[in-house]
């Protein structure tokens, strides 16, 4: 599953209402690997006060699916699960959930891991900073691994 959010939301309200709707807790998964990636009020050395991240509609959700569906093909994983936020973001929100369910805690780490690195750099997002000192940058590249 893929969404894209335009206000802020709970990651851990996010999973549970996931787990409850596709009955994750049927007995299948042991492993639930999950990474929950927040706005910082700094980048490149400068201090960040908020984000406007643009995408592109349509495309920005076919591509993360295409990014679930690797994980899915690659690892023995039951589900996956991308929200990424768009629009507005100040300093302490979420911006980013992926999660991967599987039997054994390796499959479910991989494919978290693979989320959230393909999506990094696969993903048709555009992010402007407002920095601190007044200024707006677009960011040219995403923070290594």
């Amino acid at each position: 599953m893929v969404r894209l959010e335009t206000a802020i939301f709970d990651p851990w309200s996010t999973l549970r209402d996931f787990e409850q709707t596709h009955d994750m807790g049927d007995g299948r998964s042991g492993a639930a690997a999950v990474f929950v990636g927040t706005m910082r009020d700094f980048n490149a050395g400068d201090g960040v006060r908020r984000l406007f991240l643009e995408h592109y509609p349509g495309m920005t959700e076919r591509e993360l699916e295409r990014i679930a569906d690797e994980a899915v093909e690659r690892w023995p994983v039951n589900a996956c699960l991308i929200v990424h936020r768009v629009g507005l973001i100040v300093p302490g929100e979420p911006i980013v959930l992926t999660a991967a369910w599987s039997a054994h805690r390796n499959a479910g780490f991989d494919a978290c891991r693979h989320l959230i690195e393909a999506l990094k750099h696969r993903a048709p997002f555009w992010k402007r900073e407002d920095l601190a000192n007044g200024e707006q940058r677009w960011v040219s590249e995403n923070t290594p691994a």
